[in-house]
């Protein structure tokens, strides 16, 4: 959602001042970057109406689109810096890097890099290079002084360099930081205008000095506030579902979602609620962003997608897109390998794959009670597999057996007593079609939401219980 919201503001400022709307993926974080990850934000972002006119599936004159693409680019500009001295070389291990920064929170100063390395000299640094010693490139931050901050929605900004820590640039892998890339790409691509949420404010002093550094003109800096829980959090998966595909799989339309994101920080001159995205275009103005805390309300968010669809769906639009929605050849397709062999007639049918095509399954605390396991382990079961598949590299119905089969040995608990809940919180019975097929199909989004929406039955997690878990979770001795 927090992706989608920054894309909308940036398609709407683009397409009313005659610009180009770019896609880039920052993928040089390999741990987190996949093929399906970015098919998932191509999918998401399509689905929602917001298309690009340049990105990694639609070639312009300033590609590569993918991060992970472009590295020499970086290694050139880090040695650009290097050379001119506004940056150096680091060869402080984690050790010492830890215990720098302990004493610093220790004597309540601001955490930040103390400057160790620049006091090695040019033949130091060549004798540690070549003896293939770890390292890391930083930047050079000012000690003292104010950094001004020009921001569209905020004014100026005044942040202290002493707060700025010495940004690590280039790691020890050799690939770029997201600080350097993307001041790097913003600027070869001739980015004008840069759209961000307001935690990245503290940033970017670094990106303006990188900026001055370079000697190039600094992109215009708008940086949105931050989408909340309805308790004033920020938005976050543990409280609230917040992948567009959740939203799509629900059954909300596109539309109503696209424009509840635009209600959200932002207001039609006239008051209206209910706009298009083209609507929205043509009266989008900067000025109009309320620098309020934005509050995601689904509750607010299904009324809004209920008007959409008595005031904008016929009888026939109605029936093309619930048929698209999930009552479509391509997923009853899947659907019927696991059912077939039950059904005598079709009838029967329509309450074996209900629960294929549900939101979140009607729960009681009484169809989640457990033979054997007390209801603060039911939840410690289903809290478990919530972490374990945030970590699931894929999915499909193997790795899904295989995540299970791992909980429950490291749980030490039978596996048909892990898998009991998990059958209810799924289908709403104790029982349904084969589980692991079931759940690949239907997919992890929504298989996520209905295991947390199983733990808010039992009633849900305190913070203080949260932490207990998370620290028994981290001890879990793995098979």
């Amino acid at each position: 959602m927090g992706t989608a919201y920054m894309a909308l503001f940036s398609l709407c400022l683009a397409r009313q001042n005659g610009g180009q709307f770019i896609l880039r993926i920052e993928d040089t974080d390999a741990a987190r970057s996949t093929a399906a990850s970015e098919q998932n934000i191509l999918d998401s972002l399509r689905w929602l109406g917001l298309d690009w006119d340049e990105g990694p599936d639609k070639p312009g004159p300033y590609g590569p689109y993918r991060q992970s693409e472009r590295l020499p680019i970086y290694a050139e500009y880090v040695r650009q810096l290097l050379a001119d001295g506004h940056a150096f070389h680091c060869f402080c291990s984690t050790g010492r890097l830890n215990e720098m920064r302990a004493g610093q929170m220790a004597r309540k100063e601001t955490a930040r890099y103390d400057g160790l390395c620049m006091s090695l000299t040019q033949d130091e640094v060549a004798r540690k290079l070549a003896a293939g010693e770890e390292h890391v490139v930083r930047m050079k931050v000012p000690d003292s002084g104010t950094c001004i901050v020009q921001d569209q929605l905020r004014g100026q900004i005044e942040i202290d360099w002493a707060q700025i820590d010495m940004q690590v640039l280039m790691k020890s892998d050799g690939s770029p930081t997201y600080h350097l890339a993307v001041v790097v790409d913003d600027h070869l691509m001739e980015i004008t205008h840069i759209i961000r949420g307001e935690e990245w404010i503290n940033s970017a002093p670094k990106h303006i000095l990188l900026y001055q550094y370079f000697g190039w003109a600094m992109p215009e800096l708008i940086h949105m506030p931050l989408l909340r829980n309805p308790d004033k959090s920020k938005l976050s998966k543990r409280k609230n579902p917040t992948s567009i595909r959740f939203y799509e799989r629900m059954g909300f339309l596109p539309e109503a979602v696209l424009n509840y994101l635009g209600m959200l920080g932002w207001s039609m001159p006239d008051g209206e609620e209910k706009f298009s995205l083209a609507t929205m275009i043509e009266h989008f103005d900067l000025q109009r962003i309320s620098l309020g805390a934005p509050v995601f309300d689904v509750e607010k968010l299904k009324w809004l997608n209920g008007r959409w669809l008595r005031e904008e769906l016929d009888d026939d639009a109605f029936a093309d897109r619930i048929s698209n929605w999930a009552y479509n050849r391509e997923n009853l397709v899947k659907v019927i390998p696991l059912i077939r062999e039950r059904v005598d007639v079709f009838s029967e049918v329509a309450g074996m794959i209900a629960f294929f095509a549900e939101g979140l399954p009607e729960l009681t605390e009484e169809a989640l009670a457990h033979k054997t396991l007390a209801p603060d382990e039911v939840k410690k079961v289903l809290q478990f597999t919530l972490w374990e598949m945030e970590s699931l590299d894929g999915w499909d119905r193997d790795k899904l057996n295989d995540l299970f089969a791992r909980l429950a040995e490291s749980m030490d608990i039978r596996i048909r007593d892990v898998l009991a809940p998990i059958f209810v919180a799924v289908s709403g019975k104790p029982v349904s079609p084969p589980l692991f097929d079931s759940m690949a199909i239907i997919g992890p989004d929504l298989i996520r939401a209905r295991i947390k929406h199983a733990t808010d039955v039992l009633g849900g997690v305190s913070n203080k219980a949260m932490k207990k878990l998370q620290k028994e979770y981290e001890t879990l001795a793995r098979p």
